[in-house]
């Protein structure tokens, strides 16, 4: 379970307080929804609950451990090992193979180079993006992107799963492929955390947090 507690932040002293002290649980298995209009911190939120920010006041709590208040290294631990991170725009390395991009999540979570490779190459294949050797990030689609983009954050199994308006930009096959995938990962015990304006996932969510 992932939850926080008195959550207030803002990015600089002068600006706009977001969250308003806001408590909520969010507990594994089940595929929590985020919404609310731009500017009300969606992205901030998902970037608290992966440990990049530091609240301005409040608790972030990872499996009851205060998180937010680590020093800088066992929060980079932490989230190496246990939080994969499906971002907006995919961010792969364009200099890099698609299937390198997709190893590397296992790599920083402690997995060998061997265990990495054979579990990306079940989930780009699961995902319907297992390319040619040696394809590069340029040279697919947004679509196929963002599936490489999931697959590099389930490579490590991660106990928390965080994904910023995941289906945005993607056609209806890719994002009902993204949304599946994130469904089964709940089902499995993830604790998953979406971030979307996407009215498709209201009914895939167990839990809707409104900001």
């Amino acid at each position: 379970m992932i939850a926080i507690e008195g959550l207030r932040f803002r990015y600089r002293p002068t600006s706009e307080e977001l969250f308003a002290g806001l408590d909520h649980a969010f507990l594994s298995g089940r595929l929590t929804l985020v919404t609310g209009r731009s500017g009300r911190g969606k992205s901030t939120l998902l970037y608290l609950l992966g440990l990049v920010l530091t609240p301005s006041a409040g608790v972030v709590r990872v499996g009851g451990l205060d998180a937010g208040r680590l020093p800088d290294g066992e929060r980079s631990r932490l989230r190496a090992r246990h939080i994969g991170f499906v971002f907006q725009d995919a961010a792969l390395d364009p200099n890099r193979p698609i299937l390198d991009n997709v190893v590397e999540g296992g790599l920083y979570a402690g997995l060998t180079r061997t265990e990495s490779e054979g579990r990306a190459r079940v989930l780009l294949h699961r995902l319907g993006v297992n390319l040619p050797e040696g394809q590069r990030p340029g040279e697919v689609s947004g679509g196929q992107a963002q599936r490489i983009g999931l697959c590099r954050a389930l490579v490590k199994s991660p106990r928390v799963i965080l994904a910023d308006e995941p289906t945005g930009n993607l056609d209806q096959e890719s994002a009902d492929i993204v949304l599946a995938t994130l469904t089964d990962a709940a089902a499995a015990g993830a604790t998953v955390i979406v971030a979307s304006h996407d009215t498709r996932l209201a009914d895939r969510a167990d839990d809707v947090l409104a900001l």
